[in-house]
């Protein structure tokens, strides 16, 4: 039975993919800086040939670079930018758990760190206020890239290119329902967001129920996700809080690398 279900499994395996992978770990195990063809090829167990073709084209990524003298390869400086994204998300939560715990105390309600997952977010952090106005939500739970407010304050700061592409999805959720969707609404709402650095929702996900949120970055120049806070008593305590929760989201990206001078002029 396990062997029917591990040639099951390998039935889906794509042979290139599985041979550059295994010259990537084979380039990880190394014991000296540089390996030699012959070296990817024994350890690999493919031909030169192959190999070669394998590590240029791994090499026109970045995740691959040769030697100086050309006699040699090595792991690229391109796997820094995957392998950060990976360690963005490992540590954000724990990165942001005093600074949700920090708004949560200050609003009295329920401060959330979402980061982005596929096409939409996921709640990876929370930290619930001490008062009776609040929201209540489970690690893990999945939303919309699209959803509310948070929706609003990753899509301001996107590249345009990114943008446009996502304001031409057929079902979009910054007001709710996809079909309340006003887009010379939101892209005013967006150069608002760009300029104050927070985005509202005022009751329109669920009615009585305010959030505000602010884009939270990698060491990419594109948002990695958000932090928004729910259950908010008004309007006029939202906008109060609003450079708060910019200024939290700020503090946060900056501990996980970004550069924020060069994402739309920061400073």
């Amino acid at each position: 039975m396990k062997n029917e279900k591990k040639r099951s499994g390998e039935r889906y395996l794509v042979p290139a993919v599985e041979q550059a992978s295994r010259v990537l770990l084979s380039l990880a195990g190394a014991r000296s800086p540089h390996m030699s063809l012959t070296e990817i090829c024994a350890q690999v167990g493919i031909h030169k040939s192959k190999a070669f073709s394998i590590l240029h084209t791994l090499q026109k990524f970045g995740l691959v670079q040769r030697n100086t003298n050309g006699k040699g390869y090595s792991l690229g400086p391109g796997l820094v930018t995957l392998s950060r994204r990976v360690l963005d998300n490992l540590n954000a939560p724990r990165l942001a758990e005093p600074i949700l715990e920090k708004l949560a105390i200050k609003a009295g309600g329920t401060a959330i760190l979402g980061l982005i997952a596929d096409k939409g977010v996921c709640v990876v952090a929370k930290q619930e206020g001490n008062r009776d106005i609040g929201y209540t939500i489970r690690i893990g739970t999945p939303f919309p890239l699209t959803y509310g407010s948070h929706g609003k304050a990753i899509a301001a700061l996107l590249p345009p290119t990114e943008l446009d592409k996502l304001l031409q999805q057929k079902k979009l959720y910054f007001y709710g329902e996809s079909g309340i969707f006003n887009r010379k609404r939101l892209e005013e709402e967006l150069v608002q967001v760009r300029r104050d650095g927070f985005a509202l929702d005022i009751g329109e996900m669920r009615p009585g129920l305010n959030a505000v949120a602010a884009a939270v970055f990698g060491a990419g120049a594109r948002p990695i996700g958000y932090i928004v806070v729910i259950g908010l008593a008004s309007e006029e305590v939202a906008r109060k809080l609003g450079p708060t929760i910019a200024q939290a989201a700020r503090a946060l990206s900056r501990q996980l690398g970004a550069d924020l001078e060069k994402i739309r002029g920061e400073s």
